[in-house]
Protein backbone atom coordinates (compact mmCIF):
# COMPACT_ATOMS: atom_id res chain seq x y z
CA UNK A 1 0.00 0.00 0.00
CA UNK A 2 1.28 3.44 -0.95
CA UNK A 3 0.26 6.55 0.97
CA UNK A 4 1.47 10.10 0.38
CA UNK A 5 1.68 12.39 3.41
CA UNK A 6 2.90 15.87 4.18
CA UNK A 7 3.75 17.62 7.42
CA UNK A 8 1.59 20.67 8.12
CA UNK A 9 1.66 22.73 11.32
CA UNK A 10 3.41 19.95 13.21
CA UNK A 11 0.96 17.28 11.99
CA UNK A 12 1.16 14.72 9.19
CA UNK A 13 -1.73 14.94 6.76
CA UNK A 14 -2.51 12.70 3.75
CA UNK A 15 -2.28 14.22 0.30
CA UNK A 16 -2.74 13.02 -3.27
CA UNK A 17 0.08 14.98 -4.89
CA UNK A 18 3.69 13.81 -5.07
CA UNK A 19 4.89 17.31 -4.37
CA UNK A 20 8.00 18.83 -2.84
CA UNK A 21 8.40 18.08 0.85
CA UNK A 22 5.99 15.14 0.90
CA UNK A 23 6.57 11.68 2.33
CA UNK A 24 5.75 8.62 0.22
CA UNK A 25 5.17 5.58 2.42
CA UNK A 26 5.12 2.14 0.76
CA UNK A 27 4.32 -0.72 3.15
CA UNK A 28 4.22 -4.24 1.70
CA UNK A 29 3.89 -2.83 -1.85
CA UNK A 30 2.45 -4.96 -4.64
CA UNK A 31 4.22 -5.43 -7.97
CA UNK A 32 2.08 -2.68 -9.55
CA UNK A 33 2.78 -0.27 -6.68
CA UNK A 34 6.49 -1.04 -6.96
CA UNK A 35 6.39 -0.11 -10.64
CA UNK A 36 4.72 3.17 -9.70
CA UNK A 37 7.51 3.92 -7.24
CA UNK A 38 10.17 3.17 -9.83
CA UNK A 39 8.44 5.45 -12.32
CA UNK A 40 8.00 8.43 -9.98
CA UNK A 41 11.15 8.23 -7.87
CA UNK A 42 14.38 8.97 -9.78
CA UNK A 43 16.54 6.48 -7.87
CA UNK A 44 18.41 3.29 -8.78
CA UNK A 45 16.21 0.18 -8.89
CA UNK A 46 18.48 -1.51 -6.36
CA UNK A 47 17.25 0.89 -3.69
CA UNK A 48 13.86 -0.84 -3.75
CA UNK A 49 15.42 -4.29 -3.91
CA UNK A 50 17.54 -3.61 -0.83
CA UNK A 51 14.59 -2.15 1.09
CA UNK A 52 12.35 -5.17 0.41
CA UNK A 53 14.97 -7.82 1.15
CA UNK A 54 13.85 -9.24 4.50
CA UNK A 55 17.45 -10.19 5.38
CA UNK A 56 19.05 -6.86 4.39
CA UNK A 57 21.35 -5.37 7.02
CA UNK A 58 21.35 -1.70 8.03
CA UNK A 59 23.39 0.30 5.55
CA UNK A 60 23.91 3.71 3.95
CA UNK A 61 24.28 4.07 0.19
CA UNK A 62 24.48 7.11 -2.06
CA UNK A 63 24.16 6.92 -5.83
CA UNK A 64 23.17 9.35 -8.58
CA UNK A 65 22.46 12.08 -6.01
CA UNK A 66 19.97 9.87 -4.15
CA UNK A 67 20.50 8.60 -0.61
CA UNK A 68 19.34 5.26 0.81
CA UNK A 69 19.35 4.39 4.49
CA UNK A 70 18.29 0.88 5.47
CA UNK A 71 17.31 0.34 9.12
CA UNK A 72 16.29 -2.78 11.03
CA UNK A 73 12.96 -2.21 12.77
CA UNK A 74 11.50 -4.43 15.51
CA UNK A 75 8.36 -6.24 14.37
CA UNK A 76 5.74 -8.12 16.39
CA UNK A 77 4.26 -11.17 14.65
CA UNK A 78 1.99 -12.41 17.44
CA UNK A 79 2.59 -14.61 20.47
CA UNK A 80 1.52 -17.74 18.58
CA UNK A 81 4.25 -17.30 15.94
CA UNK A 82 7.42 -19.39 16.01
CA UNK A 83 9.36 -16.16 16.59
CA UNK A 84 7.02 -13.58 18.21
CA UNK A 85 9.41 -10.64 17.79
CA UNK A 86 11.89 -10.20 14.96
CA UNK A 87 13.34 -7.39 12.86
CA UNK A 88 12.49 -6.23 9.35
CA UNK A 89 14.21 -3.73 7.07
CA UNK A 90 12.88 -0.33 6.08
CA UNK A 91 14.49 1.74 3.39
CA UNK A 92 14.46 5.55 3.73
CA UNK A 93 15.03 7.07 0.30
CA UNK A 94 15.88 10.75 -0.15
CA UNK A 95 15.72 11.84 -3.77
CA UNK A 96 15.69 15.58 -4.40
CA UNK A 97 12.64 17.09 -2.71
CA UNK A 98 10.96 13.71 -2.21
CA UNK A 99 11.20 11.43 0.80
CA UNK A 100 10.10 7.79 0.69
CA UNK A 101 10.02 4.80 3.03
CA UNK A 102 9.77 1.27 1.70
CA UNK A 103 9.07 -1.67 4.02
CA UNK A 104 8.16 -5.29 3.11
CA UNK A 105 5.55 -5.50 5.93
CA UNK A 106 3.10 -3.29 7.76
CA UNK A 107 5.20 -2.12 10.72
CA UNK A 108 3.98 -0.49 13.92
CA UNK A 109 6.69 2.21 13.87
CA UNK A 110 5.90 3.40 10.35
CA UNK A 111 2.18 3.26 11.12
CA UNK A 112 2.63 5.43 14.22
CA UNK A 113 4.61 7.98 12.20
CA UNK A 114 1.95 8.05 9.47
CA UNK A 115 -0.77 8.43 12.11
CA UNK A 116 0.92 11.55 13.47
CA UNK A 117 1.73 10.01 16.85
CA UNK A 118 5.29 11.41 16.75
CA UNK A 119 5.40 15.02 17.90
CA UNK A 120 6.57 17.68 15.42
CA UNK A 121 7.29 15.18 12.64
CA UNK A 122 8.48 17.12 9.61
CA UNK A 123 8.47 15.64 6.12
CA UNK A 124 10.19 18.69 4.64
CA UNK A 125 13.22 18.43 6.96
CA UNK A 126 14.53 15.13 5.68
CA UNK A 127 17.49 14.74 8.06
CA UNK A 128 15.20 15.46 11.00
CA UNK A 129 12.73 12.87 9.67
CA UNK A 130 15.48 10.22 9.53
CA UNK A 131 16.50 10.98 13.11
CA UNK A 132 12.90 10.79 14.33
CA UNK A 133 12.52 7.38 12.68
CA UNK A 134 15.72 6.25 14.39
CA UNK A 135 14.54 7.61 17.73
CA UNK A 136 11.14 5.91 17.44
CA UNK A 137 12.88 2.67 16.47
CA UNK A 138 15.11 2.71 19.55
CA UNK A 139 12.09 3.40 21.78
CA UNK A 140 10.16 0.54 20.18
CA UNK A 141 13.02 -1.86 20.81
CA UNK A 142 12.95 -0.90 24.49
CA UNK A 143 9.14 -1.27 24.67
CA UNK A 144 9.25 -4.74 23.13
CA UNK A 145 12.09 -5.73 25.47
CA UNK A 146 9.95 -4.80 28.47
CA UNK A 147 7.09 -6.88 27.08
CA UNK A 148 9.39 -9.87 26.56
CA UNK A 149 10.71 -9.57 30.11
CA UNK A 150 7.14 -9.57 31.50
CA UNK A 151 6.26 -12.68 29.49
CA UNK A 152 9.43 -14.45 30.62
CA UNK A 153 8.59 -13.64 34.27
CA UNK A 154 5.16 -15.29 33.86
CA UNK A 155 6.72 -18.35 32.22
CA UNK A 156 9.23 -18.54 35.07
CA UNK A 157 6.38 -18.95 37.59
CA UNK A 158 4.89 -21.78 35.51
CA UNK A 159 8.23 -23.51 35.04
CA UNK A 160 8.82 -23.89 38.77
CA UNK A 161 5.92 -26.36 38.91
CA UNK A 162 6.20 -27.84 35.44
CA UNK A 163 7.02 -31.40 34.40
CA UNK A 164 6.71 -30.69 30.67
CA UNK A 165 8.84 -29.02 28.01
CA UNK A 166 6.19 -26.61 26.65
CA UNK A 167 7.31 -23.71 28.83
CA UNK A 168 10.96 -24.24 27.91
CA UNK A 169 9.98 -24.18 24.23
CA UNK A 170 8.12 -20.90 24.86
CA UNK A 171 11.27 -19.45 26.39
CA UNK A 172 13.23 -20.61 23.34
CA UNK A 173 10.90 -18.59 21.09
CA UNK A 174 11.65 -15.39 23.01
CA UNK A 175 15.36 -16.19 23.13
CA UNK A 176 15.29 -16.27 19.31
CA UNK A 177 13.57 -12.87 19.37
CA UNK A 178 16.35 -11.45 21.52
CA UNK A 179 18.94 -12.77 19.06
CA UNK A 180 17.14 -10.91 16.25
CA UNK A 181 17.02 -7.77 18.39
CA UNK A 182 20.74 -7.95 19.18
CA UNK A 183 21.65 -8.36 15.52
CA UNK A 184 19.32 -5.57 14.39
CA UNK A 185 20.45 -3.10 17.04
CA UNK A 186 24.14 -3.67 16.39
CA UNK A 187 23.53 -3.27 12.68
CA UNK A 188 21.74 0.04 13.33
CA UNK A 189 24.56 1.18 15.60
CA UNK A 190 27.13 0.59 12.85
CA UNK A 191 24.98 2.54 10.42
CA UNK A 192 24.71 5.42 12.93
CA UNK A 193 28.48 5.46 13.32
CA UNK A 194 28.84 5.84 9.59
CA UNK A 195 26.34 8.70 9.54
CA UNK A 196 28.32 10.46 12.26
CA UNK A 197 31.57 10.04 10.34
CA UNK A 198 29.94 11.51 7.24
CA UNK A 199 28.74 14.55 9.29
CA UNK A 200 25.28 14.24 7.74
CA UNK A 201 23.56 15.86 10.70
CA UNK A 202 26.10 18.55 11.60
CA UNK A 203 24.25 21.40 9.88
CA UNK A 204 21.73 22.07 12.67
CA UNK A 205 22.31 22.00 16.42
CA UNK A 206 18.91 20.41 17.06
CA UNK A 207 19.79 17.56 14.71
CA UNK A 208 23.08 16.98 16.51
CA UNK A 209 21.33 16.83 19.89
CA UNK A 210 18.69 14.45 18.57
CA UNK A 211 21.41 12.26 17.05
CA UNK A 212 23.13 12.05 20.44
CA UNK A 213 19.82 11.01 22.01
CA UNK A 214 19.36 8.35 19.34
CA UNK A 215 22.87 6.95 19.89
CA UNK A 216 22.25 6.85 23.65
CA UNK A 217 18.90 5.06 23.20
CA UNK A 218 20.38 2.52 20.79
CA UNK A 219 23.28 1.75 23.13
CA UNK A 220 20.86 1.36 26.05
CA UNK A 221 18.72 -1.01 23.99
CA UNK A 222 21.79 -3.06 23.06
CA UNK A 223 22.83 -3.37 26.71
CA UNK A 224 19.31 -4.29 27.85
CA UNK A 225 18.97 -6.88 25.09
CA UNK A 226 22.35 -8.40 25.98
CA UNK A 227 21.41 -8.61 29.66
CA UNK A 228 17.99 -10.13 28.92
CA UNK A 229 19.52 -12.62 26.49
CA UNK A 230 22.13 -13.78 29.01
CA UNK A 231 19.56 -14.09 31.80
CA UNK A 232 17.17 -16.01 29.57
CA UNK A 233 19.90 -18.38 28.39
CA UNK A 234 20.95 -19.19 31.95
CA UNK A 235 17.31 -19.46 33.02
CA UNK A 236 16.59 -22.04 30.30
CA UNK A 237 19.51 -24.19 31.45
CA UNK A 238 18.40 -23.91 35.08
CA UNK A 239 14.76 -24.72 34.40
CA UNK A 240 15.65 -27.66 32.17
CA UNK A 241 17.36 -29.10 35.24
CA UNK A 242 14.37 -28.16 37.43
CA UNK A 243 11.96 -30.00 35.14
CA UNK A 244 14.19 -33.06 35.22
CA UNK A 245 14.42 -32.84 39.01
CA UNK A 246 10.63 -32.47 39.35
CA UNK A 247 10.19 -35.58 37.25
CA UNK A 248 12.71 -37.47 39.38
CA UNK A 249 10.78 -36.50 42.54
CA UNK A 250 7.56 -37.86 41.07
CA UNK A 251 9.26 -41.07 39.96
CA UNK A 252 10.81 -41.49 43.42
CA UNK A 253 7.41 -41.10 45.05
CA UNK A 254 5.79 -43.60 42.70
CA UNK A 255 8.60 -46.10 43.26
CA UNK A 256 8.25 -45.77 47.05
CA UNK A 257 4.48 -46.23 46.86
CA UNK A 258 4.96 -49.30 44.68
CA UNK A 259 7.23 -50.89 47.29
CA UNK A 260 4.83 -50.08 50.16
CA UNK A 261 1.81 -51.48 48.29
CA UNK A 262 3.69 -54.58 47.14
CA UNK A 263 4.11 -55.89 50.74
CA UNK A 264 0.40 -56.75 51.30
CA UNK A 265 0.38 -58.24 47.80
CA UNK A 266 3.30 -60.55 48.67
CA UNK A 267 1.62 -61.72 51.90
CA UNK A 268 -1.70 -62.26 50.11
CA UNK A 269 0.07 -64.24 47.39
CA UNK A 270 1.72 -66.52 49.98
CA UNK A 271 -1.53 -67.19 51.82
CA UNK A 272 -3.27 -67.85 48.57
CA UNK A 273 -1.31 -71.06 47.99
CA UNK A 274 -3.03 -74.44 48.56
CA UNK A 275 -0.53 -75.68 51.16
CA UNK A 276 -0.41 -75.84 54.92
CA UNK A 277 0.40 -72.39 56.34
CA UNK A 278 0.68 -70.94 59.86
CA UNK A 279 -2.65 -69.79 61.28
CA UNK A 280 -4.36 -71.71 58.51
CA UNK A 281 -7.12 -72.97 60.84
CA UNK A 282 -7.20 -70.08 63.29
CA UNK A 283 -10.58 -68.30 63.39
CA UNK A 284 -8.88 -64.85 63.28
CA UNK A 285 -6.34 -65.82 60.61
CA UNK A 286 -7.60 -63.23 58.06
CA UNK A 287 -7.51 -60.36 60.57
CA UNK A 288 -4.05 -61.34 61.82
CA UNK A 289 -2.61 -61.63 58.31
CA UNK A 290 -4.14 -58.32 57.21
CA UNK A 291 -2.92 -56.62 60.36
CA UNK A 292 0.63 -57.87 59.82
CA UNK A 293 0.54 -56.73 56.19
CA UNK A 294 -0.69 -53.28 57.21
CA UNK A 295 1.91 -53.05 59.96
CA UNK A 296 4.73 -53.94 57.53
CA UNK A 297 3.48 -51.33 55.04
CA UNK A 298 3.29 -48.62 57.72
CA UNK A 299 6.76 -49.52 59.00
CA UNK A 300 8.30 -49.30 55.52
CA UNK A 301 6.41 -46.04 54.81
CA UNK A 302 7.78 -44.49 58.02
CA UNK A 303 11.33 -45.56 57.11
CA UNK A 304 10.95 -44.04 53.61
CA UNK A 305 9.48 -40.85 55.08
CA UNK A 306 12.41 -40.42 57.50
CA UNK A 307 14.86 -40.91 54.63
CA UNK A 308 12.92 -38.30 52.61
CA UNK A 309 12.10 -40.83 49.89
CA UNK A 310 8.45 -39.75 49.81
Amino acid sequence: MITVLKGKAGHVMPTTEWESGCWVNASAPTAEELETLRAKLPVPSDFFTYSLDIDERARVEKEDGALLLVLRLPHFQGHSADIPYLTVPVGIIIAGDLLATVCPVENAIIQSLAAGEVKDLSTAKKNRFVLQVLHSTAHKYLDYLREINKIVDKLEDKLQRSLRNEEVMELLKYQKSLVYFTTGLKSNELMLSRLQRNHLFDEHTEDQELLEDVVTEVQQAIEMTSISENILSQMMDAFASIISNNLNVVMKFLASMTIVLSLPTIVASIYGMNVELPLGKHPLAFAIVMGLSLLMSILVAVIFWKKDWF
